[in-house]
C-alpha cells in the first residue's frame, strides 16, 4: 500500500527528505532537442536571484548581510531579473508548452511588478530613505501599517497580491496551468534543475514576505502600545529576529490561504486586474501618501 504523503514518518516530515534525496540522486535528463547550454543555465540565473536578493534584507538588530543605502531598489531589480531565466527555460527548452508558459509567466511578473514597486514607494515616501534599516527604524515608534493612514493599509493590501501574482502561486499560477500547459516553462527539466525551479520559487515567497513584513509590518521591531507601558516592556524581552520570523511567516500563511480559497484566474483576468483596477488606484494612492507625507499628517 502506498502512504500518502503525509502519512511517511510522523506528521509526515519524512515525505520531505525522502523527495529531497529522490531529486538530488535523480539523473539530470537534457532532451536531444533543446538549446543545451541556456536550458542548462535557465535554473541556475533563477535560483542565483533568488538567493542574493536575501542580502539586504535585516533579520534583527545588526544582523544583516548588506546594508545597501539603495536597499530596496536592489531587491526589486534583481527579482526582475529572475524573468530572464524563465524566459529563457521556456524558449531553449523548443517546446510550444515550455514557451507559452514561460511567456505567460514573464508577462505576468512584468505587470505586477509595477503595483508591488507602486506599493514600495509609499513607504519610502514616508520613510524618506530606500534604505531597509532606516524604514526599519522609522517605525520605531510604531508600524507604518498603524501609523501610515488609509494610503498605507491600500498598499499593503496590493502588496500582497502583487506578490502573489509575481510568485506565481495561486490562484495566479497561470504558467503551471495543468489542463492547458501540462507544467509551464520547466515541462522540460528533471531532476536537480526541475527542483531548482520550485525551490527558487519558495525562496521568493520568503523574500517578498520578509519585504512585506519589513516595509509595513516593522521589521524585526517589536509590537508597541503607547510610550512606557509595561506591555512593551514585555515585548523588548523577545528578540528581534523572532518578530522578524513570526511576521514573515504570517504573511506566507496568508498566500497559502490564498491558495487554498480562490480558483485560479484567466489569463485575461490576470492581466485586467492589473491594468485596469490595481495600477489606476496605486498610482492615486501614490498621490494621497505624497500629500500625506509633505504635510506630516502621519502620526
Amino acid at each position: 500500500i502506498r502512504l500518502g504523503p503525509n502519512r511517511v514518518g510522523p506528521k509526515g516530515m519524512f515525505q520531505t527528505v525522502a523527495d529531497t534525496l529522490k531529486l538530488i540522486v535523480k539523473e539530470g535528463f537534457t532532451p536531444n532537442n533543446v538549446d543545451k547550454f541556456l536550458f542548462n543555465l535557465a535554473p541556475f540565473i533563477v535560483m542565483i536571484t533568488a538567493m542574493v536578493a536575501m542580502a539586504p534584507l535585516p533579520f534583527a538588530n545588526g544582523f544583516q548581510i548588506w546594508d545597501v543605502n539603495i536597499g530596496i531598489l536592489f531587491i526589486t531589480a534583481i527579482t526582475s531579473v529572475s524573468v530572464i531565466g524563465i524566459l529563457m527555460a521556456g524558449w531553449s527548452s523548443n517546446n510550444k508548452y515550455s514557451l507559452l508558459g514561460a511567456m505567460r509567466s514573464g508577462a505576468q511578473i512584468v505587470s505586477y511588478e509595477l503595483s508591488a514597486g507602486l506599493s514600495i514607494l509609499v513607504i519610502v515616501m514616508l520613510s524618506g530613505s530606500l534604505r531597509i534599516s532606516d524604514i526599519v527604524a522609522a517605525q520605531a515608534d510604531g508600524w507604518w501599517i498603524f501609523k501610515g493612514h488609509i494610503p498605507v493599509l491600500i498598499s499593503f493590501v496590493i502588496f500582497i497580491i502583487a506578490a502573489t501574482a509575481e510568485t506565481n502561486r495561486a490562484p495566479f499560477d497561470m504558467a503551471e496551468a495543468e489542463s492547458e500547459l501540462t507544467a509551464g516553462f520547466h515541462t522540460e527539466y528533471s531532476g536537480m534543475k526541475f527542483a531548482l525551479f520550485f525551490l527558487a520559487e519558495y525562496v521568493n515567497i520568503f523574500i517578498v514576505c520578509a519585504v512585506g513584513a519589513t516595509l509595513f509590518l516593522g521589521g524585526w521591531m517589536p509590537l508597541h502600545f503607547g510610550t512606557g507601558t509595561a506591555f512593551n516592556t514585555v515585548m523588548d524581552y523577545i528578540p528581534g529576529i523572532v518578530w522578524f520570523f513570526g511576521k514573515t511567516f504570517l504573511l506566507i500563511f496568508i498566500i497559502m490561504w490564498f491558495r487554498w480559497t480562490f480558483p485560479r484566474l484567466r489569463i485575461d483576468q490576470l492581466l485586467n486586474l492589473e491594468w485596469k483596477y490595481l495600477l489606476p488606484i496605486c498610482l492615486v494612492n501614490l498621490l494621497l501618501a505624497t500629500i500625506i507625507a509633505i504635510a506630516g499628517w502621519h502620526f
